[in-house]
């Protein structure tokens, strides 16, 4: 579990997250929905440490994480996945090395056992002899499944996602949205998702956040969202057809909703 409590970040004399409360819970896929520049990946950052906080506290479990020092956060970043905007494979190295970077940085592994980690993490996001390749010969949605392997191959309890499916044509982002879900389901992660993506949101939006100029305006499911009468969140969500095409659907089925 990840608590964020009355969390506040200024640039510049500028509010970019107003008085932010929120818990993501584990097990479940944790949503951050909002328009660009809505402060999404702000609060990300600011989550995970990159940024710190102007005011309010994060919690990770029991651990006081925004009260730590840089030194003492280490233990629990080494629990945390990521899995950037882009992939962020780094082009020099093999999809085997790219994995192993995390095991190399933060273990005393031998080198055997990391290639059967890093084979173990290959086989569960769906890839097959690949381990020698580079990055620039895998598709985008294979380049995706290196990058979520490289995040569980620490086997996080935090899972932390940024516009996970940019890039990718409307089929492969689905299998994406499912494998994230899958992996939330089988490791009981703490994941966060940020997300404009409304095809990800109907899918896997267990939890949802939206986010309008760095203020949290709405909470729910994906179910409740098709049901909400903010008007801020209805012109961000309607905005997108399949949205539109379900609630039209729902609405047939009760003309009275």
């Amino acid at each position: 579990m990840i608590k964020v409590s009355n969390l506040s970040k200024i640039f510049n004399g500028t509010t970019v997250l107003d008085d932010i409360s929120v818990t993501f819970e584990p097990g479940i896929t944790n949503l951050v929905i909002g328009k660009s520049g809505s402060g999404k990946t702000v609060l990300l950052k600011t989550v995970v440490g990159l940024l710190e906080p102007d005011m309010g506290d994060i919690w990770y479990d029991d651990i006081h994480f925004s009260e730590l020092s840089s030194a003492d956060k280490k233990p629990v970043r080494q629990k945390m996945g990521m899995l950037f905007q882009g992939s962020a494979l780094f082009d020099s190295l093999t999809v085997e090395e790219n994995i192993m970077f995390p095991l190399n940085m933060f273990t005393r592994k031998g080198m055997k056992e990391k290639r059967e980690r890093v084979n173990f993490c290959l086989q569960r996001v769906n890839i097959k002899n690949a381990n020698k390749m580079y990055p620039s010969e895998l598709s985008g949605g294979m380049q995706k499944r290196v990058a979520i392997a490289r995040a569980i191959v620490l086997n996080p309890g935090y899972l932390f996602c940024d516009e996970p499916n940019s890039g990718l044509d409307p089929k492969t982002a689905l299998l994406i949205d499912e494998l994230i879900k899958e992996l939330t389901d089988e490791y009981n992660m703490t994941t966060i998702v940020n997300t404009h993506d409304m095809n990800s949101v109907m899918e896997i939006g267990e939890k949802v956040i939206f986010i309008s100029r760095g203020i949290k305006c709405w909470e729910g499911s994906n179910k409740d969202i098709l049901e909400s009468d903010n008007e801020t969140l209805n012109d961000f969500v309607f905005a997108n057809s399949l949205a539109k095409k379900i609630r039209a659907e729902m609405q047939k089925k009760n003309p009275t909703s």
